[in-house]
C-alpha cells in the first residue's frame, strides 16, 4: 500500500493553494469543454439504457454489446488501446453446492450437525476436509495497516479456527478501521486466507452476537447463501479470490458455537468482548471437529473496457477516470434499464473521451496519461475494478488518482420507510438536492478535496461531502473502493440514491440532463487539472485527515 509522508501532503496542498491564490493564475479551463453537451449525453443514454439492451447484466449478449459499444466510441475518439486491446480480461467464479458437506463435533461422542440448520459451507470454500481441535481467533482480522492482527505470533497448525463475523466496534464512528463503513480486512474470504497463513486446517465463522443480538434465523441465512432454486442474478465472485482459499470454510449457527464452547467457561458473547480488545493468543477449546466442504467451482471470462490518452510529458503517471457499464438485466418482459446506475457514468466517460480526442487532435495533451475505464460486474461486487487492481495495466504506485462516476444523473431522494436499500440515509427530497452532487472518498486525501473545490469554479455545484463515515456503506458500494484499499487517492461522484434505484423505473427519460452535463464538465475539469499538474495528491486513509490543516475554502 502506498502511503505518503505528511510533509509531502502539506507541500502538495500548499502548491495547490498557491496556484489559486489571489493574484495567481488558476488552472486553465480544460480544452474542448463545450463539446460535452446534454444532447449528446441523452442520445447515448437512450441507446445504452434502452429495453433492447436488456439491462446489460454481465455474462449476457447485451452486456457484451455494451462493452463493444463503449470500446468503439473510445476508438473513434482517438484513444489508444493500452497493451494492444480495448479490453482488460479476467475470470469470474461460480459456485454450486455439491454432495458431501459434513460437520461433526467430536467430544466423547460424535454429534453430526445438520446442513442448512446448523452449518453451511462458505461460497468461496474449496472442496476439502479437515479435522482438529477448535481454537478461537477473535475476528480473524489481519490488518497491519490498521495496527491489528488477530493472528500475530499464533500457531494454529492442525487446528480449526473459530472466527467472529464483521469487525471490532463496527457501530463506532471512531473505529480504528473505517469508522462506520465495513472495512475490507473484515471480508470473510480474506479472514480465511489469513487463517491458512497461520496454519489453520479449516475455519468456522459465527455471528458476532455481542454486536448483533436478538433473534437470528440461521436457516434463512443458509438458504440465502445457497438459494434453491438459484436467484435470477447468480452470485459470482472473482476466480482469483476463491483460488486463494485453500482450506475448508463454513458458517455455523450461534447454537452450534455454544456447543463447541461448553465447559470452557466462556460464552459466545463473552468471547466477543475478548475479541474487541484484540486476541493476544488463541483460546484452544477441548473440542474437536471434522469438517468436510463440497463445493463445485466453474469459471467464466469477463472484461473491462479501457482506452488511454497518453500524456505529453509524464506518460507513465496515470489518472484513471471510470464508471461501470453493467446493470441488473431482465426477467421476461421486465427490464432493469440502469439509466442512472450506471448508464449516466458510462455516457459521461464517452463524452470525456471525445473531448480528450478533440483536444489531442489540435495538439493539446495533459502532462500525465488518462485511462478511461468502463468496469464490468460492478453490480456483482465491484468485480471488474477489483480485477484491475490485481492485474493493473500500469503499476498502482504510478496511478496518481482515480475519479469514479456512478449514478450522476438524478437528485438524491430518500423517503421515510424506504427500506434496507436506504439504511443510514436521512430522509430528504429531490428538490433539496437539485444542485447537489455527493463527493465520497474526500476524507482520504485533503489535496483531492481542495482540487475538486477548485475545479467546481464553473459548474458551481453544491459539493456534498457527507457519506465517508456513514452506516449506509455507500463509500464501499462503488468502484473507487478497491483503489482506496490499495493506497490510491480516489473520489466517487454520486448524485445519490432515489426510489427508482435498482428498479425497472430507472429509465433514461428521468435523467436530469442539464445537471448531468455540469457534473461531467466538473469531472473532466478535475481530471485535466490532475493530469496536467505536478501535484502528487496525498493519501491519508480514513478518519486520518483531521491531522492536516483546515480546508482553505477553495471553490464552493
Amino acid at each position: 500500500m502506498r502511503s505518503h509522508p505528511r510533509w509531502s501532503a502539506l507541500i502538495a496542498l500548499s502548491l495547490l493553494v498557491a496556484s489559486s491564490a489571489p493574484g495567481q493564475s488558476e488552472p486553465p479551463r480544460a480544452p474542448e469543454m463545450e463539446s460535452i453537451t446534454a444532447a449528446d449525453l441523452r442520445a447515448d443514454l437512450f441507446f445504452l439504457a434502452s429495453d433492447s439492451m436488456q439491462g446489460r447484466l454481465s455474462e449476457t449478449p447485451e452486456n457484451r454489446l455494451a462493452a463493444e459499444f463503449v470500446a468503439s466510441r473510445f476508438a473513434r475518439a482517438g484513444l489508444e488501446p493500452p497493451g494492444g486491446s480495448f479490453f482488460h480480461d479476467y475470470r469470474l467464479a461460480h459456485s454450486a453446492l455439491d454432495d458431501g458437506n459434513r460437520l461433526e463435533i467430536r467430544r466423547g461422542v460424535v454429534q453430526t450437525v445438520q446442513l442448512g440448520e446448523g452449518f453451511y459451507p462458505q461460497r468461496f470454500s474449496p472442496s476439502a476436509e479437515a479435522e482438529g481441535s477448535v481454537a478461537f481467533a477473535g475476528f480473524g482480522i489481519q490488518a497491519p495497516a490498521y495496527g491489528w492482527d488477530d493472528w500475530a505470533g499464533a500457531d494454529f497448525s492442525g487446528r480449526i479456527a473459530l472466527i467472529l463475523d464483521h469487525e471490532p466496534r463496527e457501530a463506532d464512528p471512531a473505529s480504528l478501521f473505517d469508522g462506520l463503513v465495513s472495512s475490507e480486512p473484515s471480508r470473510a474470504f480474506r479472514k480465511a486466507v489469513a487463517a491458512a497463513g497461520a496454519g489453520a486446517a479449516g475455519v468456522l465463522f459465527v455471528r458476532d452476537i455481542h454486536q448483533h443480538p436478538g433473534n437470528f434465523d440461521f436457516a434463512a441465512s443458509a438458504a440465502g447463501a445457497w438459494p434453491d432454486p438459484p436467484r435470477r442474478v447468480p452470485r459470482i465472485t472473482l476466480a482469483a479470490w476463491v483460488e486463494s482459499v485453500e482450506i475448508p470454510a463454513a458458517v455455523i449457527s450461534p447454537r452450534v458455537a455454544e456447543t463447541l464452547l461448553a465447559g470452557s467457561g466462556h460464552s459466545l458473547a463473552s468471547l466477543g468482548a475478548m475479541a474487541d480488545a484484540g486476541m493476544s493468543a488463541p483460546l484452544v477449546l477441548d473440542t474437536r471437529v471434522r469438517l468436510a466442504t463440497a463445493v463445485t467451482r466453474t469459471t467464466t471470462p469477463d472484461r473491462n473496457v479501457v482506452g488511454l490518452m497518453r500524456g505529453a510529458e509524464a506518460p507513465d503517471e496515470w489518472i484513471i477516470l471510470c464508471a461501470h457499464y453493467d446493470h441488473d438485466g431482465a426477467d421476461g418482459n421486465l427490464v432493469w434499464p440502469g439509466a442512472d446506475d450506471d448508464g449516466s457514468g458510462t455516457v459521461a466517460l464517452i463524452e470525456i473521451a471525445e473531448a480528450l480526442g478533440r483536444a489531442a487532435a489540435r495538439g493539446e495533451r495533459p502532462r500525465r496519461s488518462i485511462l478511461l475505464a468502463g468496469w464490468n460486474s460492478e453490480e456483482r461486487g465491484l468485480l471488474g475494478a477489483w480485477a484491475y487492481t490485481l492485474n493493473p495495466l500500469n503499476p498502482l504506485d504510478r496511478t496518481v488518482a482515480v475519479l469514479n462516476m456512478d449514478m450522476i444523473g438524478r437528485n438524491e431522494e430518500v423517503r421515510r420507510g424506504g427500506g434496507r436499500r436506504f439504511r443510514g440515509l436521512e430522509p430528504q427530497t429531490a428538490e433539496s438536492n437539485a444542485n447537489a452532487v455527493n463527493v465520497l472518498g474526500h476524507s482520504y486525501s485533503r489535496t483531492m478535496t481542495e482540487m475538486v473545490r477548485a475545479a467546481n469554479r464553473e459548474a458551481e455545484l453544491d459539493l456534498k461531502m457527507r457519506y465517508d463515515n456513514n452506516p449506509s456503506n455507500l463509500l464501499r458500494r462503488s468502484d473507487q473502493w478497491p483503489f482506496l484499499q490499495t493506497g490510491v487517492p480516489a473520489l466517487f461522484f454520486h448524485t445519490g440514491l432515489h426510489p427508482d434505484y435498482h428498479t425497472i423505473y430507472d429509465r433514461p427519460e428521468k435523467i436530469e440532463y442539464e445537471k448531468l452535463e455540469r457534473i461531467v464538465r466538473l469531472v473532466y475539469q478535475l481530471a485535466w487539472d490532475l493530469a496536467d499538474s505536478e501535484v502528487q495528491p496525498d493519501f491519508t486513509g480514513p478518519n486520518r485527515g483531521s491531522a492536516l490543516p483546515a480546508a482553505t475554502g477553495l471553490g464552493r
